[in-house]
C-alpha cells in the first residue's frame, strides 16, 4: 500500500483517481472491431485510438499514476500497445466479463489502496469529446462536489435527439452552488432504462431528462458504504482487495465470483443520494458507423470516407460511409448507390444499409471473424 507523493489539482487531502472502462466489445463496428481489438482500440476518428484520446483528456488534471485502465484478458496486449507510455501496473485486466458494478467496485478498492480519502472518476473508453477545456473544468467541479457532498455524482448529457440507445436520468431540483462555478448540479430522481420511441420523444421535450453517459464520480468510502448496504458481495470483495498483499491474486480469484450486474442497477438506482452534473461539453458515444460523418465530415456528394493507402472512386454515389483498413486494401468504387456503409478490412467486407447498422451485431459470423 502506498501513497502517491505527487498530488493532483483536485487537492492534496483527497486525490482524484481516474478509471477508464475499456473492456467493451463494440460489436456494432464489425468488421473493424473484433474481440481482441474492440471499438476503443480502433483509429476511427484520427491517428489515435479512442482509448488514447480518452487517456489524454486527463493529462494535466491528475498525474499519470492516477489514471487506470480497466480492460480484460483478451484485450490486455492490444491495450498495452495502444498506450505505450502508460504505467504498466495501471492497466488492470479483469479475468472475466462482469459488467460495470464489479468494475466500479474494483476501481474503488484500488483507489482506496492508494489513498484513504480517494475520489473515484469512472469513464467509458470510447466516447469522444471535442471541447476538452470545458470538460476538464467541469470534471474538477464535479470531483469537488463528490468530495464535499454525501452524494454519488453522475454526468447528465443534454439530449440532442430522442434516442432509444441510452438510459435516461430523471432530474429534480437545482442545487445552490457558488456563483464562480460553471457547472449546474441537479438531484437525480430516477434512473430510467432505454425507453421505447414514444417515451424517448417525451423525455426529449420534458426539460428534466438527460442521457446517462456512464460517467460517475464518488468519494470511495461513500461508494463502499452503499455496497455494504445494497450489494454485500461487492463490499466483501472491495474490503479484501484494499488490504490484500497480493492484489493481482485477489482479483484473479474473487472477481469471477461477483454478480454480473450494472452499476446503475446494483448501486445507483437505490443509492441514498445521487446528484447530476449537467454537461456543457459536447459528448458522443460514437455508437455505430453512422456516427462517423459528424466527426469526419462529408464531401460534396455527402460521402464520408476514411481510408489508408488506396483511394475511393465514386460516381453518382451519395450519402455513403466508406472505411478501408489493412495492408492488402483494394480500391473501392461506388457507382449509382446511396445510403450504404462499406467497410473493408484485411479479411472481411461489410456492405450494409445506413438504416440497418443497428443490426450488424446480429450477423451470424464464424468465430474466426468475431
Amino acid at each position: 500500500m502506498h501513497h502517491s507523493a505527487e498530488s493532483s489539482n483536485a487537492g492534496i487531502s483527497s486525490p482524484l483517481f481516474i478509471f477508464i472502462m475499456a473492456g467493451g466489445s463494440g460489436e456494432r463496428f464489425w468488421p473493424a472491431s473484433r474481440k481482441a481489438t474492440p471499438k476503443h482500440l480502433l483509429r476511427l476518428l484520427s491517428d489515435k485510438t479512442l482509448l488514447e484520446q480518452t487517456v489524454e483528456r486527463f493529462h494535466g488534471i491528475v498525474p499519470k499514476e492516477h489514471i487506470f485502465i480497466l480492460t480484460n484478458e483478451a484485450q490486455l496486449e492490444a491495450t498495452r500497445q495502444a498506450i505505450t507510455n502508460h504505467p504498466l501496473e495501471n492497466i488492470i485486466a479483469e479475468p472475466t466479463k462482469r459488467d460495470t458494478a464489479p468494475a466500479a467496485t474494483l476501481a474503488t478498492a484500488m483507489a482506496l489502496r492508494h489513498h484513504p480519502h480517494a475520489v473515484v472518476g469512472l469513464f467509458p473508453a470510447d466516447a469522444t469529446i471535442h471541447n476538452e477545456i470545458l470538460f476538464r473544468e467541469q470534471l474538477l467541479e464535479a470531483a469537488h462536489m463528490a468530495r464535499e457532498s454525501s452524494a454519488l455524482i453522475t454526468f447528465s448529457i443534454q439530449p440532442s435527439h430522442p434516442s432509444i440507445s441510452f438510459g435516461y436520468l430523471d432530474l429534480g431540483e437545482r442545487l445552490h452552488i457558488p456563483q464562480d462555478q460553471k457547472t449546474i448540479f441537479r438531484t437525480v430522481r430516477h434512473f430510467v432504462e432505454k425507453p421505447p420511441r414514444e417515451k424517448a420523444e417525451e423525455f426529449f421535450v420534458s426539460g428534466h431528462h438527460g442521457w446517462n453517459a456512464g460517467i460517475f464520480l464518488w468519494n470511495a468510502t461513500l461508494f463502499l458504504k452503499e455496497c455494504h448496504r445494497q450489494q454485500p458481495s461487492l463490499a466483501n470483495f472491495a474490503e479484501e482487495l484494499i488490504v490484500s498483499l497480493k492484489p493481482e491474486k485477489c482479483i484473479l480469484e474473487k472477481f469471477p465470483t461477483l454478480p454480473k450486474i450494472s452499476v446503475d442497477y446494483a448501486i445507483m438506482e437505490r443509492a441514498t443520494k445521487v446528484i447530476a452534473a449537467i454537461a456543457q461539453f459536447d459528448w458522443d458515444d460514437v455508437g455505430q458507423w453512422t456516427a462517423l460523418p459528424k466527426h469526419l465530415g462529408v464531401d460534396a456528394s455527402r460521402n464520408t470516407v476514411r481510408t489508408g493507402l488506396h483511394e475511393i472512386v465514386t460516381h453518382n454515389a451519395t450519402n455513403n460511409i466508406v472505411l478501408s483498413q489493412g495492408s492488402n486494401e483494394k480500391t473501392i468504387a461506388l457507382c449509382g448507390v446511396e445510403n450504404l456503409v462499406v467497410v473493408q478490412t484485411h479479411d472481411a467486407l461489410l456492405i450494409c444499409h445506413r438504416d440497418a447498422v443497428e443490426q450488424i451485431k446480429q450477423l451470424a459470423l464464424p468465430d474466426t471473424l468475431r
